[in-house]
């Protein structure tokens, strides 16, 4: 009965974000706002052209709203790049809160590029090992070939993790250095300031429900492979 309990209690911390970052972001992409004279796309070309960045561009996509470092590009999903929902407004001041600190050459935001960029080669590795384990263990019949499945779990899940560790206090300074006080400027009303708040607090908990969710993965992991 503990051992359900904690394992209730993992999924409840895991889950229950990930429900609370989806209703915040919803309710407030509801209602179109009269004070705002453009859509969330064409907000974020604003503010890229008003910061002198030019170069970077804004697209439509359907894989999640982002900044793309390589391609120099913010992209909206399409309801925030053609709505003039609070949401919409927000998130994509967010987004072009990363294009700020990709011009800045900011540690923390070339850190999380480089890792992400190392966690794709992890994951190539690390999942050529885990086919190539037990195909090993039967050419060798030694055990200690199953330290394949060990290394390679680690380099999939550890890296993973390690990019969502990275990834939070760049999300979070995205938010709230830097989209939050441009928002606060005259781009919304003063009663419109607590509600962006929760929809960047929303964004920057989705990395830490990722983190979480990765976390247990890896921990899945290592209880199978102990085995």
């Amino acid at each position: 009965m503990p051992y359900l309990l904690l394992i209730a209690l993992l999924l409840a911390i895991i889950f229950l974000p990930q429900f609370w970052v989806r209703h915040v972001l919803s309710k407030y992409n509801q209602r179109e706002e009269e004070n705002f004279p453009g859509t969330g796309g064409e907000l974020a070309r604003h503010l890229l052209d008003r910061f002198e960045l030019k170069q970077v561009k804004v697209e439509t996509t359907e894989l999640g709203d982002h900044y793309d470092p390589v391609a120099q590009c913010v992209r909206l999903t399409k309801d925030k790049f053609e709505g003039k929902t609070l949401t919409a407004i927000t998130v994509a001041a967010h987004e072009c809160g990363h294009a700020l600190q990709h011009a800045a050459d900011e540690p923390l935001f070339n850190l999380r590029t480089r890792t992400a960029q190392w966690t794709l080669w992890a994951n190539r590795v690390g999942s050529f090992l885990l086919f190539a384990a037990p195909f090993t263990v039967l050419l060798t019949r030694a055990p200690s070939a199953g330290l394949l499945n060990v290394i390679g779990a680690i380099l999939i899940m550890g890296f993973s993790l390690v990019v969502q560790i990275v990834t939070l206090p760049v999300e979070i300074d995205a938010s709230f250095k830097k989209a939050l006080p441009i928002l606060e400027s005259g781009y919304l009303e003063s009663k419109q300031i607590p509600a962006a708040k929760r929809i960047l607090k929303a964004a920057a908990w989705t990395y830490v429900a990722a983190s979480l969710a990765t976390l247990l993965n890896f921990w899945r992991w290592l209880a199978v492979l102990r085995r």
